[in-house]
């Protein structure tokens, strides 16, 4: 009986887990329409601008909170997130699924990853929020502010390619350490773009919970496609 149970528990969690992932894309979604319909409405600038104001010297809006090499490592933390350097991450990716001979898997990336581009781009014009005028930018932007491209763009990438990696993996800690690297990094991305004065808070907010919606979503279709033979299966993990 109880090997049976064990045998019994991972068909349990995969019927499981297509619900799960669907419920957590509706969550997101949720929470970006809601932040959406606020920032239309203009009902959370209060907001926005305390935590804007909080990470600047009160006697001079100009200048960020903390030491001179904060700002300097948040300005490289930030680069992690520019379409320079997720472009050429993907591309890598790409080329690693090819010459390993994924190439539904590496056509699937490219769509999931520019798909979730297109999709910044379409709201960024629809919404055309302007950036915060309420500080000085620590860095040169040059698009529309809602929702944040880098926050936005950095969860669709670092958690696609992060789950991809981390379904190859063979080991239960090298996938956590993956997903948790993956997760670290868009939240870093997005904290920073805050801090460098260039996205109201709620930007980032909704760029978070655009990416993620996202990402999820993209992740549901591959394990769809897989089932059914369309992209190639990841090697079999262990539970080491």
């Amino acid at each position: 009986m109880p090997r049976a149970a064990h045998a019994l528990r991972p068909r349990a969690w995969s019927e499981l887990a297509p619900l799960l992932t669907l419920f957590l894309v509706a969550a997101a979604l949720f929470g970006f329409v809601e932040i959406a319909e606020e920032v239309v409405e203009g009902h959370n600038h209060a907001f926005d601008e305390a935590i804007l104001k909080f990470l600047r010297n009160p006697a001079d809006l100009a200048d960020p909170v903390g030491p001179a090499w904060l700002e300097k490592a948040i300005r490289d933390l930030t680069a992690l997130g520019s379409v320079t350097v997720l472009t050429l991450l993907t591309v890598l990716v790409l080329g690693y699924l090819v010459i390993d001979g994924k190439r539904a898997a590496a056509l699937f990336v490219l769509v999931s990853v520019a798909g979730g581009a297109l999709l910044i781009d379409g709201i960024k014009l629809v919404i055309a929020r302007p950036r915060p005028d309420l500080v000085a930018h620590m860095v040169d932007v040059s698009t529309y502010s809602f929702p944040s491209g880098h926050a936005t763009a950095s969860a669709v990438v670092f958690l696609t390619l992060g789950v991809l990696l981390a379904r190859i993996g063979r080991r239960r800690r090298v996938r956590a350490y993956v997903i948790g690297t993956a997760i670290a990094l868009t939240l870093a991305i997005g904290a920073s773009r805050v801090y460098l004065g260039v996205h109201w808070p709620s930007d980032v907010l909704a760029g978070w919970c655009l990416g993620a919606a996202w990402a999820m979503l993209c992740w549901q279709i591959g394990l769809w496609l897989q089932r059914r033979g369309r992209i190639e299966r990841p090697d079999e993990p262990t539970a080491e």
